[in-house]
């Protein structure tokens, strides 16, 4: 294996890390609540917790990585979010545990930026999409193994020992990457060093007001907000509208996660493959994306449909989300300077954050006032063809940032 591929391998494993360590608490509630009696508005605050913390270190973890540096940055991200979800296993209170999702939601949101800038430094443009592809494909595989190996710890050392298993494999992971990772500076030309010059300069304010990190980051926000509301809905949708026991959610509720993580690697993989056919780099990832917004409207028919039919439904729309997720991640290594890469996906990130927290209490919301189920699933299947129609509206081509183009203004 290439150096470029194992260093995207290890990424793909942080990242399936990270999506373990926030499905721990979920899978283990019934657990806590022998010991910590938490009611269900108390449950949903340490959700919007994770949240709305996520949602502020994305940003603050991206500028972090383009100051530190890739390798130095992750360091810092993997050991403060294994540490935090140690922190669990001491929980006494409710209190604590709300301390601890904001710790591990704060971890957590350097993540994605990132394996962002170890994509925009080792991987050329024609795989680039293919490789974040690959590490997205890492949330399916924490999501789907969470379950069975939490349940396994929780039948034979109780809920604590999940927690420390859990921040002990971070541990581990960042002896591994402190061991191996290094940064890459071979593919640098006069002009890329010109323009990461130039962009290291930028205010975050100046970057901000780019337009086409504004389409970037509304469209992640619109998308994101059916990503969450799918992600953590699912289980309750099939529990209260389908009748289903917890023998069957097990049985049923994998196969879309699954699904998602196919759809990270199918999305990078058809983006790469439009590049190596000859397509420009701006209609291999906007025919992409395209075609990932166009099958999320089946999420629609999800609640007139036989069950079986239901979940095949559940499965395409998280298999178009994660491959649409992938390929908007991997926009900033096409188009910003390595110096501002972190920064952009942060802010990108910080969107979609924002947008699931916030669609999440709306969904809620709706719920509590008697709306159903069928009309929520009709906005969801929407948002992403809105983050679509901004992207093409606003975010003009995608294309790499020339240091001619920052000198005169041209941010599109």
């Amino acid at each position: 294996m290439e150096r470029r591929w194992y260093f995207i391998g290890m990424v793909a494993v942080a990242i399936a890390i990270s999506y373990f360590d926030r499905q721990s608490l979920p899978v283990a509630i019934v657990a806590i609540q022998r010991n910590i009696p938490l009611s269900d508005q108390q449950f949903s605050y340490l959700g919007t917790a994770f949240l709305l913390s996520y949602a502020a270190l994305y940003v603050l973890g991206g500028r972090l990585l383009d100051v530190l540096g890739t390798r130095r940055g992750f360091i810092w991200i993997m050991v403060g979010w294994s540490l935090a979800c140690t922190l669990h296993a001491a929980a006494t209170s409710f209190g604590v545990l709300l301390l601890a999702r904001l710790a591990l939601g704060a971890g957590e949101g350097g993540g994605f930026p990132a394996a962002t800038r170890v994509v925009a430094e080792w991987i050329p443009p024609n795989a680039r999409s293919t490789a974040m592809g690959l590490i997205n494909a890492g949330t399916a595989v924490g999501s789907v193994l969470a379950p069975p190996l939490i349940g396994f710890v929780l039948l034979r050392s109780g809920w604590r020992s999940v927690f420390v298993l859990s921040g002990a494999i971070g541990l581990v992971w960042v002896v591994w990457w402190s061991l191996t990772y290094r940064s890459n500076s071979n593919t640098l030309s006069v002009n890329t060093l010109d323009a990461r010059m130039l962009a290291s300069e930028m205010r975050w304010g100046e970057i901000m007001k780019m337009r086409n990190v504004q389409s970037f980051v509304f469209a992640k926000f619109m998308s994101d907000s059916a990503w969450y509301f799918l992600l953590f809905w699912l289980p309750k949708y099939l529990y209260d509208a389908r009748g289903f026991d917890i023998k069957q959610v097990s049985y049923y509720a994998w196969i879309p996660y699954a699904a998602s993580g196919v759809g990270s690697f199918c999305g990078g993989w058809f983006s790469s493959w439009l590049l190596r056919r000859g397509c420009s780099l701006d209609v291999a990832r906007k025919l992409s994306l395209g075609l990932c917004a166009a099958g999320m409207p089946v999420i629609a028919f999800v609640t007139v449909s036989p069950i079986q039919t239901a979940i095949v439904l559940f499965s395409i729309a998280f298999f178009c989300q994660q491959a649409w997720s992938g390929l908007v991640m991997t926009l900033p290594t096409d188009i910003f300077p390595l110096t501002i890469v972190g920064t952009v996906a942060g802010l990108i990130g910080f969107g979609g954050a924002i947008g699931g927290a916030i669609f999440s209490l709306v969904a809620g919301r709706m719920l509590q006032l008697g709306f159903t189920y069928a009309t929520i699933f009709i906005f969801v299947g929407s948002f992403h063809l809105i983050g679509l129609l901004a992207i093409l509206l606003f975010a003009g081509k995608i294309r790499p940032l020339q240091a001619v183009h920052m000198r005169e203004g041209e941010f599109a």
